[in-house]
């Protein structure tokens, strides 16, 4: 069953979270105009007990110029970016089709409090660390860096940014006709882009005459 067209671009809790759990680099925007300050930063997202993004959890240098521009003012934005990629009209039979490009995105306004505490910090890196070796196969742990690590983490501070409000647009496909969408995942299935394509298929599994796929 297709998604009420107001919601056609939406995405769930789950689908959210797993997009920042997989792409969690992202940028800080804080401050505004032409003071504004960005940094790309991993982050790893609180989810409530009924799967809402509570907070976001990071860490950066305390040299970062962010920290002196959220020390003066919490609020900041960020933003996750998934697979994205151009549309081509050539790869659909129908060439009165325009171009498009298909992404997935998410948009969080955030309160952001420095956690200036060294047993929370580790408790992130932890966190983070496990996450990331996870998906490469590896066993590494803070741990294994030692003494060294006190050192390196008088250099870093921890933050938690509390959501304010968010925007997740996941545009995927499900605006094509399944003809056109067909073309596009034969066109990404002969290509490199196996992440969007993986994306687009899986998120539209529901498209009518799709179900079980």
């Amino acid at each position: 069953m297709k998604r009420p067209i107001a919601e056609k671009f939406s995405a769930s809790n789950e689908e959210t979270v797993r997009l920042i759990d997989t792409y969690p680099l992202a940028w800080i925007v804080a401050g505004a105009g032409t003071e504004a300050k960005a940094s790309l930063l991993p982050l790893r997202a609180v989810v409530a007990d009924d799967g809402r993004i509570t907070a976001l959890m990071g860490h950066c240098a305390r040299a970062n110029e962010v920290v002196a521009a959220l020390r003066a003012n919490p609020a900041a934005v960020v933003l996750f970016l998934g697979p994205h990629g151009y549309i081509s009209p050539s790869w659909m039979r129908d060439r009165t089709q325009a171009p498009t490009w298909n992404y997935a995105s998410a948009r969080f306004a955030v309160r952001i409090t420095l956690v200036d505490d060294a047993r929370a910090l580790r408790d992130h890196l932890d966190d983070l660390v496990q996450a990331m070796e996870q998906k490469i196969g590896g066993r590494w742990s803070v741990a294994d860096m030692g003494p060294r690590f006190e050192s390196l983490a008088e250099r870093i501070v921890a933050f938690r940014a509390d959501v304010v409000s968010h925007h997740v647009k996941f545009k995927l496909g499900q605006d094509e006709r399944d003809d056109v969408f067909d073309d596009i995942l034969a066109a990404l299935a002969a290509g490199d882009d196996r992440a969007l394509l993986d994306l687009m298929t899986a998120f539209n599994r529901n498209r009518a005459g799709r179900e079980g796929d």
